[in-house]
């Protein structure tokens, strides 16, 4: 069977309708919160969404809190590295 979209991915669903920047903005956010992470526990490709900011690892069986649409936020990330840095200083 041919393959159906090649610009517009996940968000084919919603045809010609919402505006071309509007569609693409949310195909970034869905294709991200349906992907797969790796778990920081056991190392497996297995963490996936369950609701908005909870994420579940069908490896382990924990569960973590992250981003509303990814794993790690932006902010999350600059908030470990600026604890990491202070830590070092003050060792």
């Amino acid at each position: 069977m041919a393959k159906r979209t090649t610009k517009v991915g996940i968000t084919g669903k919603y045809g010609v309708r919402y505006g071309a920047s509007l569609r693409k903005q949310l195909k970034r956010l869905e294709v991200t919160q349906h992907a797969r992470y790796t778990c920081t526990f056991c190392g497996r490709n297995t963490v996936r969404r369950h609701s908005v900011g909870i994420w579940n690892c069908s490896g382990c069986k924990k569960t973590i809190t992250g981003g509303a649409y990814a794993l790690s936020t932006p902010a999350a990330s600059a908030a470990r590295s600026t604890l990491r840095r202070l830590r070092e200083i003050n060792e």
